[in-house]
């Protein structure tokens, strides 16, 4: 009789892991950022000139062996005054497919050009949590680990003055995942798609940035939702960064930093 009941528990299991696998439809999200965390303190009335949360929304579409993450572009420019000075933002055309084979493409716009970047999945070295919460209709468990990054940065003085660099700068980024085992493993917004089930939300930083699902439609999939991207110029993380840095330069930006 115990035979049985194991071999039950084990098909059991068996078909919902087939089911999971087997999904497919589309998460939204929201993503809030803080632009008022890093102003430095020697630049405090820049918080004046610009609000103090700016929120985005993406989508990420999926099936059994690919995924493809993108911004949903509401308005061509946000825009907002202060004391007669009027500032905007455009959000920017941001694309990110993954293929189960580990394969990487992402397009992303800069100076009116797209540009599709190769890489390949990198491994987080999550640790576990016992803490649980919902989210999106989900019971979701939570996933951690400390990122350290080494910033370059330049500053320049001034259109047709001399380069004067600094030391890189080291960035520390906690950053806190909660997953849910009942939508397929190996997914996520952004890179953070290496835990066993689908990333519904991510705070880096106690909320310096904060990525949550407001819903999640399983479905068939349109035709066209999710395709890897082929428009644009192939390149490289680190040739597309040096790009940017080169730009930067020529536009004689003051104190710039560039991250990844």
């Amino acid at each position: 009789m115990k035979k049985v009941i194991l071999l039950v528990g084990i098909l059991v299991s068996l078909a919902a892991a087939h089911v999971v696998m087997g999904q497919s439809g589309v998460i939204l999200y929201e993503q809030k950022i803080n632009m008022h965390r890093n102003i430095p303190a020697e630049r405090e009335a820049m918080k004046a000139m610009i609000p103090e949360f700016r929120t985005t929304k993406q989508q990420l579409f999926f099936n059994s062996a690919e995924s493809l993450y993108k911004t949903v572009i509401e308005d061509e420019e946000e825009q907002f005054s202060n004391g007669g000075m009027r500032m905007s933002f455009r959000m920017p055309n941001t694309e990110m497919y993954m293929h189960h084979s580990g394969k990487i493409i992402s397009k992303q716009e800069f100076m009116g050009k797209n540009y599709l970047i190769e890489d390949s999945v990198q491994m987080s070295p999550w640790k576990f949590g016992d803490q649980v919460k919902t989210i999106a209709g989900y019971e979701c468990r939570m996933a951690y680990f400390t990122r350290t990054d080494t910033i370059p940065t330049m500053v320049i003085s001034g259109p047709g003055a001399s380069e004067t660099k600094r030391e890189p700068q080291v960035r520390t980024t906690e950053i806190t995942a909660w997953y849910t085992d009942k939508i397929r493993p190996f997914l996520g917004p952004e890179r953070y798609n290496t835990l066993p089930g689908a990333v519904l939300a991510i705070d880096m930083n106690n909320g310096e940035r904060v990525i949550v699902a407001k819903t999640v439609e399983l479905r068939e999939l349109k035709k066209n939702e999710l395709k890897e991207p082929t428009s644009g110029t192939k390149t490289t993380q680190a040739e597309f960064r040096k790009l940017m840095e080169e730009q930067m330069k020529q536009m004689g930006g003051r104190g710039m930093t560039i991250r990844n």
